[in-house]
């Protein structure tokens, strides 16, 4: 028996009429006829009463209906399942995050319009430190990571910068530096922290520790550890009680805790921190690719200047300031600076299109 003799079974039990059930199907009454016969010599049972106009289920018959349907709904759900794992609709995702990615509103961003786009894949985040979010990538337990750490060996991966932002330090709150320095808004330099303890985020070989003794040294000197932190949250905590200070990215600063102030840097020396994003080389999996694209995509999105932020530029000096003409009459040619007060020397055409002001014309 196969699935679509179930279906001509169905059929004819909701027809209640082999003629009508074969137009339904779009087949002959004959075959349609024998197909059910054969069915019931299969099952050894008569599952239809035959009429003069039609047939009637008989117990037997209305038991395998029941059954009927419910296979067909299984398998048609399987179908349907498989062929949207196939299109990456469906299935599952393993996502490793560093302690600080979430930090940055990129990575929530991206989590939430891929769970929006693709609401029946399952997702799950990891977090590790990123050596290790890289060692679980290569034993595919996870299928992407947010990392923050260089990969020295990328063999058989794939790591796609996203972003960089700026590193800040955290200093208590009653440092001497935050309290010099006039708050949050103001910028220290790398060299006057030379006499700080540093507490560090992560071992040697991780990013932000890394990043940290190398631009101390740029600015020349080696830093102090006080101590070595496995959580970023931790590093804070004990700058919060004066134990240290810390470099952190920026943003981190919308952590607001008792007793830290953020500075930025300022200097030559500017250390970042950058996201990057790693996944398998050729993962045949189409729900991974639909995650890297929307990413990628997403990553543009970013790059892009904010419109609300641009400066927008007046289509001419007069809409600025409505005192200001600009005498287009010297055959077109558009001025090249404007200065003012003007001196008495101005031509007669200049000081009558533009009092006040001496234009520098454009040769």
């Amino acid at each position: 028996m196969e699935l679509r003799h179930l279906r001509y079974f169905i059929a004819v039990a909701e027809e209640g009429h082999i003629t009508r059930a074969a137009e339904r199907l779009g087949m002959q009454q004959p075959p349609l006829s024998q197909r059910i016969k054969a069915i019931e010599r299969e099952l050894d049972v008569q599952l239809f009463r035959r009429k003069a106009r039609g047939v009637d289920l008989t117990d037997a018959g209305r038991a395998f209906l029941d059954n009927a349907r419910a296979m067909l709904a299984h398998f048609d759900h399987a179908f349907e399942t498989t062929r949207r794992t196939a299109r990456g609709e469906q299935g599952r995702i393993s996502v490793g995050v560093t302690p600080t990615s979430p930090f940055h509103p990129f990575v929530p961003r991206v989590i939430r319009a891929f769970r929006e786009a693709y609401p029946l894949v399952f997702l799950r985040l990891e977090e590790r430190l990123g050596n290790e979010l890289i060692e679980l990538l290569r034993n595919e337990r996870i299928d992407v990571a947010f990392i923050r750490t260089p990969v020295a060996d990328s063999e058989g991966l794939v790591v796609n910068p996203l972003l960089e932002e700026p590193m800040l330090v955290a200093l208590p709150s009653g440092h001497a530096l935050a309290r010099s320095s006039g708050g949050s808004e103001a910028a220290l330099s790398l060299k006057r922290l030379a006499g700080e303890t540093f507490i560090v985020y992560g071992p040697p070989g991780t990013a932000f520790y890394d990043v940290t003794m190398a631009a101390c040294r740029a600015a020349g000197f080696s830093p102090r550890v006080g101590q070595e932190t496995p959580r970023m949250t931790s590093s804070l905590n004990l700058v919060a009680v004066g134990l240290g200070i810390s470099l952190v990215p920026a943003s981190l600063r919308q952590m607001h805790m008792d007793g830290v102030v953020y500075c930025r840097l300022k200097g030559s020396i500017q250390p970042k921190a950058i996201l990057n994003l790693a996944s398998r080389r050729g993962d045949p999996s189409a729900v991974v690719r639909h995650f890297l694209n929307l990413v990628e995509e997403q990553r543009r999105k970013n790059s892009r200047p904010d419109p609300h932020m641009a400066r927008k530029r007046p289509a001419n000096h007069a809409d600025q300031c409505p005192q200001l003409r600009v005498d287009r009459t010297r055959r077109g040619r558009r001025p090249w600076a404007v200065y003012g007060p003007i001196s008495d020397s101005l031509s007669s055409e200049t000081d009558h299109a533009m009092p006040n002001i001496r234009l520098i014309w454009r040769q």
